[in-house]
């Protein structure tokens, strides 16, 4: 009886990991600390791909964990980039600033809360919206990189947020890379792959984290436009 308590204590404790680091990159935010702030996300995101893994191979998912996770998720991929929004940029704007903070983290709980309640029902191959956690470590490494280049571009992350939050509640399809089938040749491509990409951000860890999820998060909108163009060719044709 112990050991099953303690194994299903694992993967809840990576859960608890992760709201624990997105409260303190909340703390770092208040502070003005935006690089802790940000590296106190993304340990969240690394925490949360575990209590998943761990909860899987444990054979240990329940309904406590979902609803936690979702709770969690909500602190360290909502309120946290939200608050490290408006501490880095928003507060600058006033009442708009706030404005796009509390929508990003509403639209993030709404997300959260469909996830929850479709989950079984939609095909395991795609997100259905944009996941809440790539939404955080987008819009962190954009703050990050505003502050970097000293770009003043707050105005545009402020929208680039906005903008975030309406792909979190949309029904845009993203990969969720569970189910790929590794053949030998595909997974030697994909080793390769994943080397390059730990190459470069290793040399450039801001740039490279941005630019590859800034990617990821764009080819949802742009698939989105292409699968309209072509029905509404499809028809008039």
């Amino acid at each position: 009886m112990n050991k099953i308590n303690l194994a299903y204590l694992l993967p809840n404790f990576f859960t608890a990991l992760s709201a624990f680091f997105g409260v303190m990159s909340i703390i770092a935010s208040s502070q003005g600390k935006f690089e802790k702030a940000f590296i106190y996300i993304v340990l969240s995101l690394i925490a949360d791909g575990l209590d998943g893994r761990v909860a899987r191979l444990t054979n240990t998912t329940s309904k406590f964990g979902v609803e936690f996770d979702s709770l969690a998720d909500l602190v360290a991929f909502g309120v946290a980039p939200a608050m490290m929004l408006f501490f880095a940029a928003g507060n600058e704007y006033g009442r708009f600033g706030a404005l796009v903070s509390g929508l990003y983290v509403v639209f993030g709980a709404i997300r959260l809360a469909r996830f929850n309640v479709t989950t079984g029902e939609i095909d395991p191959r795609y997100f259905i919206g944009l996941p809440i956690p790539t939404a955080a470590v987008v819009l962190s490494s954009w703050i990050m990189l505003d502050l970097k280049y000293n770009s003043d571009f707050g105005l545009i992350i402020e929208l680039g947020a906005l903008l975030l939050a309406f792909l979190m509640v949309s029904n845009f399809r993203y990969p969720s890379f569970k189910k790929i089938d590794l053949n030998k040749n595909v997974a030697l491509k994909v080793l390769i792959g994943i080397i390059l990409v730990a190459s470069l951000i290793y040399l450039f860890p801001i740039e490279s984290i941005a630019a590859i999820l800034t990617a990821y998060t764009l080819y949802g909108l742009v698939r989105a436009i292409f699968n309209i163009r072509k029905a509404i060719n499809k028809s008039n044709g």
